[in-house]
Order: C-alpha cells, then sequence, then structure tokens
C-alpha cells in the first residue's frame, strides 16, 4: 500500500537549542506534508555552532533496539534521510539500517556532514571521513558543503574555481554511487558577491548551478535547512533543479529575514517568521544549464 503522506526515516542528531537537526528536520517535513520518522544520534543541550560547553548524550547504544522495534513493525519509509552522525560506529548502523529498510521506489539522502570553513568538526577525525566515503556510496543523493566535498574526494585547497573544475568536482563525487549529487557553499569562481550551489544528476548526464547573493553573516543550521527542503521537495515531485531553486530562495529569504534583527547568529536563521512560505510557488528559475 502506498503511504497516503511519505514517510521519512531521519537520523539526526537533536538540540534542545538553537535552529538545526531534528528541530529543523522535523519542522521543514511536516510543513511540506511529509512525515518525518526521528532517529535520533545523539542529544545536545545546544546545536554546537557558537555554543561552548554543551551537553552531548551519546545515542550510539540505544539504536539497535529502536531500530529493531521499527522493523518488527515493517514500517515503509519513502525516504530515508541521514545527516549528523556522532561516531563511525553510528555509520556502520546507518548503512545496515539502510540495508534492511531499502525497498524500490526509495530514495536514500546523505548529507554526510564533516565539517565546515575548510576544517573538519572538532570530534572527526580521518577515520570518520574515510567511513562517510562507505556511507555515500549507499544515497541516491548526497549534499556536501564545499568542505566535506573536499575531504571526501582528498582535494587539495585550490577548490572550485572554473566551470570545469565544477564539472570534474561532481562527477568524482557521483563515481562513489550517488545519482545525484549537490555541493553547497561553494564560493564564487566568477563574482565575490555570489556564492553557488552545484549539482549533477548522472542518470541525464545534467549539470546546473544556482547563484545567490553572498551576505556578511554565518548562521549555523541553514545546511540541515537546505537538505531538508530538498528531500521534501524531491518527494512532493519537484525536479532536482527546481528543488534546489526551491532550497535556496526559501533559504535566501530567511537569512534576508534574520540579518534584518539584532539578532545572535549563533541561534539561527528565524525559520518561524518565514516558515509559512516554504509551500509558495517558485518566483522565476533561477538555475543555470
Amino acid at each position: 500500500m502506498k503511504n497516503p503522506v511519505p514517510k521519512v526515516a531521519a537520523i539526526h542528531d537533536i538540540s534542545g537549542y538553537g535552529r538545526g537537526s531534528l528541530t529543523t528536520v522535523i519542522e521543514v517535513l511536516a510543513t511540506m506534508g511529509i512525515q518525518p520518522c526521528p532517529l535520533p544520534t545523539a542529544v545536545l543541550s545546544t546545536h554546537t555552532g557558537g555554543f561552548k560547553d554543551y551537553k552531548f548524550i551519546d545515542l550510539t547504544e540505544e539504536l539497535p533496539d529502536y531500530i529493531n522495534h521499527w522493523e518488527s513493525l515493517a514500517i515503509d519509509f519513502d525516504a530515508i534521510y541521514s545527516g549528523f552522525l556522532g561516531s563511525v560506529h553510528q555509520i556502520e548502523i546507518v548503512i545496515d539500517f539502510i540495508k534492511r529498510f531499502k525497498r524500490d521506489e526509495q530514495y536514500v539522502i546523505i548529507d554526510p556532514v564533516l565539517g565546515d570553513n575548510g576544517e573538519t568538526y572538532d570530534t572527526f577525525g580521518p577515520k570518520m571521513v574515510n567511513n562517510m566515503r562507505k556511507l555515500v556510496k549507499k544515497a541516491d543523493l548526497i549534499t556536501p558543503n564545499i568542505t566535506e566535498a573536499k575531504f571526501l574526494l582528498k582535494k587539495d585547497k585550490n577548490g572550485i574555481n572554473s566551470d570545469e573544475k565544477a564539472k570534474e568536482w561532481l562527477r568524482d563525487l557521483s563515481s562513489f554511487g550517488p545519482d545525484m549529487v549537490v555541493i553547497t557553499s561553494v564560493p564564487g569562481y566568477k563574482s565575490k558577491e555570489k556564492t553557488s550551489v552545484l549539482a549533477y544528476q548522472k542518470k541525464e548526464d545534467r549539470y546546473w548551478k544556482v547563484d545567490c547573493d553572498y551576505i556578511p553573516a554565518n548562521f549555523p543550521g541553514t545546511g540541515d535547512l537546505f537538505t531538508s527542503i530538498l528531500v521534501g521537495s524531491i518527494l512532493s515531485g519537484d525536479s532536482l533543479p527546481m528543488a534546489i531553486d526551491r532550497a535556496v530562495q526559501f533559504i535566501s529569504m530567511a537569512v534576508r529575514t534574520t540579518y534584518g534583527y539584532d539578532f545572535p547568529e549563533r541561534e539561527g536563521v528565524l525559520i518561524e517568521r518565514v516558515l509559512a512560505n516554504l509551500n509558495l510557488p517558485i518566483t522565476g528559475k533561477s538555475y543555470e544549464i
């Protein structure tokens, strides 16, 4: 039986304060008419972007019983969506989860959370990066930021500085296994006032790029927001470039709205101010082919 409302197994951490991880995932997917089914990998008192001395509760040991119960219920997911994982062992658990719950006509979306701004996160080392390469092989769609793409590909610091280099990185990431690859937070290589989202669909051998105006602010959680919108859009029938357009336009609106307030960046974008706009028609098509 087809699910009347699409179900997504959302494998992420949850933060008690700050806008990111499952807090954002649940809000976005539910607003888009998708049922989020959280599989928490860790509980944090706050998210890690800008807060110090946060409490971190690792749920690795609890995950097998949690997953076994789901399997006993024969839950049928339309997508499996994995984000922040707290350990190498959790990567192995998610690979096993995909094997046990995978079915035809289902999307596996992996946001390979490893780092940002050119560095891996403090708790991640080379072993985490190596094992993340194994996980992305199981995905239909991956959404690394430019830093994560660099680590997955073992690239140097030169980054992406041309359309041809962009295509090379996208193809190389797709060679791990995913049909669809999206790289976010790519610094503008044609204009310093822009950042870009790059995409590739291997089955169609097509490339896309969406440019965004650069705003001098760093709001944590926008990566979770972006991929969650992408998941909701694709499950709602949008093509990959249209889904990217929807995500970019919504996040741009959220960032601009938040930037207008005297508000701490570390708390993330004021998603509650703009959430009602998430299902509005896309205004124009900003992607380039």
